[in-house]
């Protein structure tokens, strides 16, 4: 059991480290990474809580880390169209997203989301070492196994839905593949079914832009040109996402039988 607790104190320590270089990363203005980079770390923090939030040590830092998500959110997806709007030599479409970008790099850095996650990040070893001191942390790898179950079943759940939904699917996918990641030790997916969820993230994902992208061409003008480009990627990455999503149910079938 020590050696759970000291592993999970260790990974918040290490996300810790990373937030704060994204953040002076992104003062800098040293790369065009450094927000991509945040919001991974602060994914593998989420996946890291999610798990512990009934822990009164956890609860906190786990809500403004979700926080942070949210507010960091629409930003990297303006981040992404950017690039995508660059790389297509639409300049002059790009070139108008860039103040956007610089305003919303500004108000991030200045946000109380991120001052609050890095705050709690600050107090929380020792909130944690006084949770392991009062025996709150007993019981830690049934706690999280029983979350993997959980997040496993509704998964399975939702792939066996004839109406399901794609938005709902992609977080379930999500959820499972970087709580997996998260508790290697504790997960008992294959690694076959870890590669068919990673298949899965990506094509819905590549839905998941273009599905945006044709929600912001409705207001604004000058995504226009793109619309039937976006259309058509929307539908075979719906076709991509479709297959992926079969080949995942029966690679779980396989492992049940």
């Amino acid at each position: 059991m020590q050696g759970l607790m000291g592993e999970i104190q260790q990974h918040v320590v290490r996300t810790q480290v990373r937030l704060f270089a994204c953040r002076e990363r992104l003062q800098a203005d040293t790369d065009s990474e450094a927000l991509h980079d945040l919001r991974i770390a602060l994914r593998q923090l989420r996946s890291l809580l999610r798990p512990l939030t009934a822990l009164t040590a956890c609860a906190d830092l786990q809500q403004r880390a979700a926080e942070l998500g949210r507010v960091t959110g629409p930003l990297r997806d303006l981040e992404v169209l950017h690039g995508y709007l660059h790389e297509q030599g639409l300049s002059m479409a790009a070139q108008a997203r860039q103040p956007l970008l610089r305003q919303g790099y500004s108000a991030l850095l200045s946000s109380a989301a991120l001052a609050q996650l890095l705050s709690a990040l600050d107090e929380w070893p020792q909130q944690w070492r006084e949770a392991a001191a009062s025996a709150e942390l007993r019981g830690l790898h049934r706690l999280i196994g029983k979350r993997l179950r959980k997040d496993r079943q509704r998964l399975l759940q939702a792939l066996h839905d004839p109406a399901h939904d794609r938005h709902r699917l992609r977080l379930l996918v999500k959820r499972l593949r970087y709580a997996a990641e998260a508790y290697p030790q504790l997960s008992d997916l294959s690694g076959r079914t870890r590669m068919r969820l990673k298949q899965a993230q990506s094509a819905l994902g590549d839905w998941h832009d273009h599905w945006q992208w044709l929600l912001r061409a409705e207001s604004e003008a000058d995504l226009q040109p793109c619309v039937a480009t976006w259309r058509a990627a929307m539908q075979q990455a719906e076709q991509e996402a479709d297959l992926a999503l079969v080949q995942l149910a029966k690679t779980f079938a396989r492992v049940k039988g």
